[in-house]
């Protein structure tokens, strides 16, 4: 778990930056969180067809540049030729598509970095790459994945860095259970070595399941909370991070109105 001295806690994480007025996943998204007090930013990356690591969360950058491509068969040079600011608004025409290396050349001295990989194994080595050459300590980063080979792998091959599973859960209203179960949720986490779980804000995160967490030595995040009342329940229940799409918003009303 993070440690006090390590942390405000909770951690308000702008989740692809400040997405409700910047275009997610860009430079200008993640500057406007920092600017808005964000402890930290959460970002998802995908490796290119020559091998370049660049930010977008979807498979194809139709719904965030207008122009449908597959970034996996695409160029660095070719994604760049397109408008990451695509749709929200004159002020945000041009922006690009960062790349992994320009995200952690910009990032703000301490703060924190959650970094979801959405590719395959396939971006292990040339991660492996990226960290190394950006000389930065792993204490503020984080490695999020859902799948959750990927997350044993990371764990073995970068074992100084943290890696957090992510899991959405789903409720069966027939049978009336949650899916993954608690006891596939803690198996996960024990079999590939994660250091925490990454977690929607779902009603299967109660309290019992975070006190278990914690006294597993597990860390705990949880996205996207945009409702203040949302957020006072999860500090209550003692979560390390809070992934937000309002980071400045949710910080100012949560210290506007004490917890009830």
């Amino acid at each position: 778990m993070l440690t006090d001295s390590q942390k405000k806690f909770p951690l308000i994480i702008g989740h692809r930056g400040a997405p409700r007025e910047a275009p997610e996943n860009t430079l200008e998204s993640f500057r406007l969180a920092w600017e808005q007090g964000a402890d930290g930013i959460e970002a998802d990356f995908r490796l290119t067809a020559d091998g370049r690591i660049v930010c977008m969360h979807d498979e194809t950058t139709g719904r965030t540049t207008g122009v449908d491509l597959r970034v996996a068969d695409t160029s660095l040079k070719e994604l760049r030729r397109l408008d990451a600011g695509h749709g929200k608004g004159a002020a945000w025409s041009g922006a690009v598509i960062p790349t992994l290396d320009e995200v952690l050349a910009a990032i703000p001295h301490s703060t924190w970095f959650f970094i979801e990989i959405k590719s395959g194994p396939e971006i292990i080595p040339h991660l492996g790459r990226v960290l190394q050459a950006s000389g930065l300590s792993p204490e503020r980063f984080r490695l999020l994945a859902f799948n959750a080979d990927l997350v044993a792998e990371l764990k073995r091959q970068f074992p100084d860095w943290r890696a957090c599973w992510l899991c959405d859960y789903r409720h069966t209203l027939l049978n009336n259970v949650w899916r993954p179960s608690r006891a596939g949720v803690l198996d996960t986490l024990h079999r590939t070595g994660a250091d925490g779980l990454a977690s929607a804000n779902r009603a299967f995160l109660d309290r019992d399941l975070a006190e278990t967490l914690k006294g597993l030595g597990k860390e705990l995040h949880v996205w996207t909370v945009d409702r203040p009342s949302a957020a006072h329940r999860l500090c209550a229940l003692g979560v390390d991070s809070i992934m937000t799409n309002r980071p400045g918003w949710l910080r100012q009303r949560l210290a506007e109105s004490p917890a009830p």
